[in-house]
């Protein structure tokens, strides 16, 4: 049995159990309980109805833990609420789990840390990553979100917003790491797109299909990182694209701009473009204006000093970039870029090997190494 359909189960499986009374963080513990005896005896002996066999063990994982807790003895009476053997629904909960972990109690950052955790499937250190925050900090955050809603009833489901944002976070995530969830988020995205008119939810899905096109651009067969300007455009998914422009323009259509619709516009500019010499980087940058006054976004200002770079020359750049803070992640790698279009190559290089240094996956350190070797190894 593999983990893809394990994985594909759990959101289903903790909400069975949530529903049935038990709080959060009992539930979430109960699931990976029954996670690890699945991974155990699926191999030897597949169950008929593996989610009915996991929400089975799961929920008896629950009763045993409530029954060694005497503060919760009440819940023993269910006992006789165990699922009944038999297929269970099938019923794709994830997308209403989203929804009920983006709890009113909760504040939106830690909603969303607690989704990316139990349902999205990420690590820690990922979901700090994505926060640029150390990892024990994400931890605490993390714990103290589940504290919260210990003993709390989900019949409040959170805001469009949070549910917007983990997305959002979940599809970077694997759009930009070996944990492939990147596809999932866009099937979650078109969910809340049909049932919710929210410009914001199209902004994102236009966003998503747009960055998803290029995806099998983005490596050399050999694995190695290939930027933006050097992709093959003839590998980007061309319906993918007309899909995601189409859906941006109905979104700005209504003139109600968000963040995800102004990233939108930005990616939908680069696909526009045929060639990495016509971009109009003068839009871009504009739609970063847009972008830096909506979010105050560091990273939105480094991603902009790049486009000012192209715009208005790389010197442009270099002073966009001073005014940021140096230890912001990939500032470093930026700065090479620009110190390198500048004609100051052996900075350019001293700055992408402190790059590699800092990367953050192998695939980003690989190709920064080569960066500086490039400019290490050209005649003196």
């Amino acid at each position: 049995m593999d983990e893809a359909l394990i994985r594909s189960l759990t959101p289903g499986v903790l909400t069975a159990l949530v529903r049935r009374g038990a709080d959060f963080a009992a539930a979430e513990d109960a699931v990976q309980d029954a996670l690890v005896e699945a991974v155990r005896g699926w191999p030897d002996d597949p169950p008929r109805d593996p989610k009915g066999w996991l929400v089975t063990v799961a929920w008896r994982r629950f009763l045993d833990a409530a029954r060694a807790d005497t503060a919760r003895r009440r819940r023993e009476d269910r006992v006789e609420e165990e699922p009944a053997p038999g297929p269970a629904p099938d019923v794709d909960d994830t997308l209403q789990l989203y929804f009920l972990c983006a709890h009113p109690s909760l504040t939106p950052s830690s909603a969303v840390a607690l989704t990316l955790r139990a349902v999205g499937g990420l690590t820690t250190r990922q979901i700090a990553r994505a926060y640029l925050v150390p990892e024990a900090t994400m931890a605490q955050r993390i714990s103290r979100a589940k504290r919260t809603v210990s003993g709390v009833r989900f019949d409040r489901p959170g805001d469009v917003a949070t549910v917007l944002r983990v997305l959002y976070l979940v599809f970077n995530e694997g759009y930009s790491s070996d944990v492939d969830l990147a596809a999932e988020a866009i099937r979650l995205t078109r969910q809340l797109a049909a049932s919710v008119d929210h410009p914001e939810v199209a902004g994102l899905l236009a966003l998503m299909l747009l960055h998803h096109a290029r995806r099998a651009a983005r490596t050399a067969p050999d694995g190695r990182l290939v930027p933006l300007a050097e992709q093959d455009r003839g590998r980007w998914d061309t319906a993918s694209i007309a899909e995601g422009v189409r859906i941006l323009q109905a979104a700005l259509a209504r003139d109600r701009l968000g963040e995800f619709q102004a990233q939108a516009a930005v990616a939908a500019l680069h696909a526009d473009a045929p060639t990495a010499g016509e971009t109009d980087w003068v839009q871009i940058v504009e739609w970063y204006d847009e972008l830096a006054r909506l979010t105050d976004s560091p990273v939105v200002r480094l991603n902009r000093a790049v486009a000012v770079g192209e715009a208005d020359g790389p010197r442009a750049g270099l002073a966009a970039l001073a005014a940021l803070d140096d230890t912001l992640p990939r500032h470093t790698a930026v700065a090479a870029y620009l110190h390198e279009r500048d004609g100051d190559l052996d900075t350019a290089a001293r700055l992408y090997a402190e790059a590699a240094h800092k990367a953050p996956d192998l695939a980003e350190r690989d190709h920064l190494t080569r960066q500086a070797a490039r400019l290490n190894s050209r005649p003196r």
